[in-house]
């Protein structure tokens, strides 16, 4: 095979869709999948395609394309809500390691500007591994979960200027750089802010209202590759033009059609730009130095988890836990060395045999991450626990409302009785989580409400109403035990997770309302107004219904524990909703159960 036409695309194609689905099935990441399958098709293995260049040059449109995404997802309110974990941790983490990565470069005999590029090249880790990871661990929204997502962040934008300053460094190590080339580069980069500023919006609003989705489609592979190539003329990366486009598209009103027509392209010419970059490792001069390339993992993950640990533990103020963590996650390198090393062999400051051996590294590095968090994780919880933390002190302010759980449920409750300078206490049993409100002001604390003498000190005994707003049922219903016994004065409201939970809810005598019963009714009235029907009339059905949907499950909760006698009530339920939009009266079983309130 020569490396092109209908049996190449097909060989691609076979090798993603056997590779990937097994490297992600066993935790290693697609990119992973692709490098493999990409070695195995190169020159150096199977050599079912003997030159893999083309290749490689057709497919950096899926870097092109990545960057445009990103740069997408940078709106300027984003950046600024997160600029301290993002330029300050991210910052440091970028200049820290690529400092000490790129010392270590130069002890394998490189030039400064070569072990720079190395250096800041390896300080870069995998986004798309690290938040696949952390969403598969459900740790996205936790410290460092939040915290790594920042640092990608940095190291995203970090790229750009690396990407564009490769050709440059180039050009300095060789014949000298001019003037005239910095002069065009300024311009390159100032026509394309000014036309993209001026000029984009106005046009994909004049291709938007032909009401054409394939014209639409040719527009934003228009702008995107159109930018890459300025970039190019001025000798500079066409990822920052892409890029630059895409911050300018940020703010507009087609920026999540932009990246839906994107999408698509950017994942399958990425995934080919992978298995391109595979193709050319020289899996003979790996194997002939194994032990050369191990001592390179080794250092990387040693001296990234080191840096990100200390930074982890101040300034990004975790516990320990997530600090090793947070090392964990972001210790491997990443998808933009393989395009960082291409770049600089092109420039002429990297070899190929160094190249190889570099994305050889970073490969390998994807590989052992997840075994990497998996032994952090067995080690971190005993840390962890002896370490410890005890429950605040919380004082007596009496209080008129206690709040039991801050997430979403209570935090709304929260808010309506701040704006109404109602005094409450909010506890939470999850201390991440109380940091983490803590730092908005909010006036909530760490315990477990279920204690009984937690809830003396924090002044339960004058509190008119106790919110549970536990999300865990089972101690949920166990809060609501506990205050019916010791606080039988007190109104209780409850959340519930579903209409079991209400009835348990119910049967202690306590007001459930479920969670997502309200915003799904409204939902259902607007949708009533959207079909054309009167707001006033959409409103009347919806009381209506809730209504009867609180008769209904009253009714069954006296017949909860038997599932037959449940189904029936539940037949009989759909049957009465028609009659009840019929007429004003309910007719049936149910109806027979229950009698209306005039």
């Amino acid at each position: 095979m020569h490396g092109e036409g209908l049996e190449l695309a097909l060989v691609f194609l076979l090798a993603a869709v056997v590779a990937v689905p097994v490297f992600k099935r066993f935790g290693l990441g697609a990119v992973l999948g692709y490098l493999v399958a990409g070695a195995l098709l190169g020159p150096h293995a199977l050599r079912l395609v003997r030159n893999p260049e083309p290749v490689l040059a057709a497919s950096e449109i899926g870097v092109v394309m990545l960057l445009f995404v990103i740069g997408l997802e940078l709106s300027l309110p984003r950046l600024k809500v997160m600029r301290k974990p993002i330029f300050g941790v991210g910052g440091l983490q970028v200049l820290l390691s690529g400092l000490a990565l790129g010392a270590l470069a130069m002890s394998q005999d490189l030039g400064w500007k070569a072990a720079l590029v190395v250096g800041m090249g390896l300080a870069l880790s995998s986004t798309a591994v690290g938040l696949q990871l952390l969403s598969e661990r459900k740790e996205l929204t936790a410290e460092h979960g939040r915290l790594a997502f920042a640092i990608l962040l940095f190291q995203d934008l970090a790229a750009i200027p690396l990407l564009a300053a490769i050709p440059l460094l180039g050009k300095a190590s060789g014949e000298g750089l001019g003037w005239d080339e910095v002069a065009k580069a300024v311009l390159a980069i100032a026509a394309l802010v000014l036309g993209g500023r001026y000029l984009l919006r106005h046009l994909f609003g004049i291709i938007a209202r032909t009401g054409m989705p394939e014209v639409f489609t040719g527009a934003a592979l228009l702008v995107v590759l159109g930018s890459a190539w300025m970039m190019q003329l001025a000798e500079l990366s066409a990822g920052l033009g892409a890029f630059l486009a895409g911050v300018l598209l940020a703010e507009s009103e087609y920026r999540h059609e932009l990246e839906a027509q994107i999408k698509p392209f950017e994942g399958l010419l990425l995934g080919l730009f992978f298995m391109a970059v595979g193709m050319t490792i020289d899996l003979q001069q790996v194997a002939a130095e194994p032990l050369a390339i191990a001592a390179w993992v080794g250092a990387l993950l040693a001296v990234k988890f080191a840096l990100l640990f200390a930074l982890g533990l101040r300034p990004g103020k975790l516990e320990l836990r997530g600090a090793m963590l947070l090392g964990g996650v972001l210790a491997l390198g990443g998808e933009f060395a393989f395009v960082v090393f291409a770049e600089a062999m092109k420039a002429g400051l990297l070899v190929e045999a160094m190249r190889d051996r570099l994305v050889a590294v970073v490969g390998l590095s994807m590989a052992v991450t997840p075994l990497l968090l998996l032994l952090i994780s067995r080690f971190a919880p005993a840390v962890e626990k002896r370490r410890g933390r005890a429950y605040d002190e919380i004082p007596d302010e009496h209080p008129q409302v206690l709040i039991a759980g801050f997430g979403r449920f209570g935090q709304i409750v929260a808010r309506l009785l701040w704006a109404q300078k109602i005094p409450f206490i909010a506890i939470d049993p999850d201390d991440e989580q109380v940091d983490f409100f803590r730092r908005f002001g909010n006036q909530v604390y760490y315990g477990d409400p279920t204690h009984p003498e937690l809830l003396r000190s924090a002044g339960a005994a004058r509190v008119k109403v106790f919110v549970v707003a536990i999300d865990d049922v089972d101690k949920a219903t166990m809060l609501v035990r506990l205050l019916r016994k010791h606080y039988p004065d007190a109104q209780v409201l409850a959340r519930a997770r579903d209409r079991r939970h209400a009835w348990q809810l119910l049967d202690l005598g306590v007001k459930p309302f479920r969670e997502l019963f309200g915003s799904s009714l409204e939902m259902g009235r607007e949708v009533l107004v959207a079909l054309g029907l009167d707001s006033l009339r959409a409103a009347e059905y919806a009381n209506r219904f809730r209504e009867f949907d609180e008769r209904v499950l009253d009714a069954q909760r006296l017949m909860q524990d038997d599932e037959d006698a449940l189904m029936q009530s539940a037949k009989n339920a759909r049957r009465e909703l028609e009659e009840l939009f019929e007429a004003d009266a309910g007719e049936g079983t149910l109806g027979r159960i229950v009698e209306r309130k005039d």
